[in-house]
């Protein structure tokens, strides 16, 4: 039957969904979100106001990462419910999971298994630390991640320890390299008709989002340091005081630092040999930084911001998250949307952060209830009255 889509640019594909938390939820979301027919396999026991990895049901996380979904409930651990779900891959283009890596080969629910079924399932994983190798058993964490991966030995200022960023960026990003994994596997099997194993995980995304930071110990042998808010190697990059508050400037390269200089009212500063060059102003950055402060500390944020970006030297104000909503350029991109929904709730989300011309993304509809597609969803399925009646006799949904 007919339902809600929240774009047509992915609706021809069918997507299972049996993640949790956070990482698996942010991989399906994108699939969601572009219109893709989501099918949330909720677990039996799940209960729409119990407290339960990643919130309450109606709590904002769950809200946010489980939208233009629908979802069933079934019973793994039940040779019915196993049953019923292989029926599910039969039609299915993808399935999305995020157990440890032993649990789907204990559920029979493996990529093996499956691909036995449908040789053109694409079937995604996440998992903490990598499907095999030492530590593949690990349960795996975002802190635990960053940790790991190098990031928390760069964030944060020196001397003070490492430092965990503010968002769970391991979970998320292992989330949306999934999401990549899996529409590049779709893309090949265009070509070859056949599916294929997408795996990634905390660790491997962690390590590929240090980028240049990473880089720059495999090509050079430097390893990396915190640097606080200062760019680790395009000086000055950094947070400066304001008379109400702070300011991020980002002065990087020569025509910029002077055209910084000049803004600020400081233009000895350009010729002083300290600051002349690149090298000499990473070098002295400190006392560079406090000379900035002091020109800054005059004048108010806003001030600033007008007259640095009119001189052509990149800077903005740094914003608490409600600040940051009600900004004018943030409204225009339409980043917070409501979601229409028959509860009579206010629900409003995080948007996608890319836009489509023909076929954009919207809310189409709010996450849905434990199992409250159930029947509808085994019915598209092929699965007959007295089927789902039995079914939910026998506890398997």
């Amino acid at each position: 039957m007919p339902f809600p889509r929240a774009s047509q640019a992915l609706s021809r594909f069918t997507v299972l969904d049996l993640t949790r938390i956070r990482s698996g939820p942010t991989a399906v979301r994108q699939f969601a979100d572009w219109g893709a027919n989501v099918i949330k396999i909720d677990a039996l026991s799940d209960d729409a106001g119990s407290e339960q990895p990643g919130g309450p049901r109606r709590g904002s996380d769950f809200q946010n990462l489980h939208r233009n979904k629908r979802a069933m409930t079934l019973n793994l651990k039940d040779p019915r419910g196993l049953a019923v779900f292989k029926r599910l891959v039969e039609k299915a283009d993808v399935v999305v999971e995020n157990f440890r890596p032993d649990v789907k080969t204990r559920l029979g629910i493996d990529y093996e298994s499956l691909k036995a079924i449908n040789p053109g399932i694409v079937y995604g994983s996440i998992s903490g630390f990598g499907q095999d190798g030492p530590y593949h058993k690990r349960p795996g964490f975002d802190q635990i991640a960053q940790g790991m991966g190098g990031l928390m030995s760069i964030t944060g200022a020196p001397g003070e320890g490492p430092m965990r960023v503010g968002i769970p960026v391991a979970d998320l990003t292992a989330g949306l390299f999934c999401a990549l994994g899996v529409l590049t596997a779709l893309l090949e099997r265009d070509v070859s008709g056949q599916g294929q194993w997408v795996q990634t995980s905390l660790l491997q995304a962690q390590i590929f989002m240090l980028d240049f930071q990473a880089a720059r110990w495999l090509m050079e042998q430097d390893v990396p340091k915190q640097a606080g808010n200062n760019h680790p190697t395009s000086i000055p990059t950094g947070v400066f005081k304001t008379s109400d508050g702070y300011i991020n400037i980002a002065a990087t390269g020569g025509k910029i630092w002077e055209r910084c200089a000049q803004a600020i009212g400081a233009p000895e500063l350009i010729t002083n040999p300290d600051y002349a060059t690149g090298p000499a102003r990473s070098k002295n950055r400190d006392a560079l930084n406090a000379a900035i402060s002091a020109c800054t500390a005059k004048r108010t944020t806003e001030e600033w911001v007008n007259d640095l970006n009119a001189a052509g030297v990149p800077c903005g104000p740094i914003y608490s998250v409600d600040q940051m909503f009600a900004d004018a350029q943030v409204k225009h991109l339409g980043l917070a949307q409501d979601v229409p929904n028959d509860q009579n709730r206010k629900i409003t989300l995080v948007a996608q952060p890319f836009t489509l011309s023909r076929t954009p993304s919207h809310m189409a509809a709010r996450p849905p209830e434990v199992g409250e597609q159930t029947e509808e969803l085994l019915a598209e399925f092929g699965f007959g009255a007295e089927e789902i009646a039995e079914l939910r006799r026998g506890k398997v949904v």
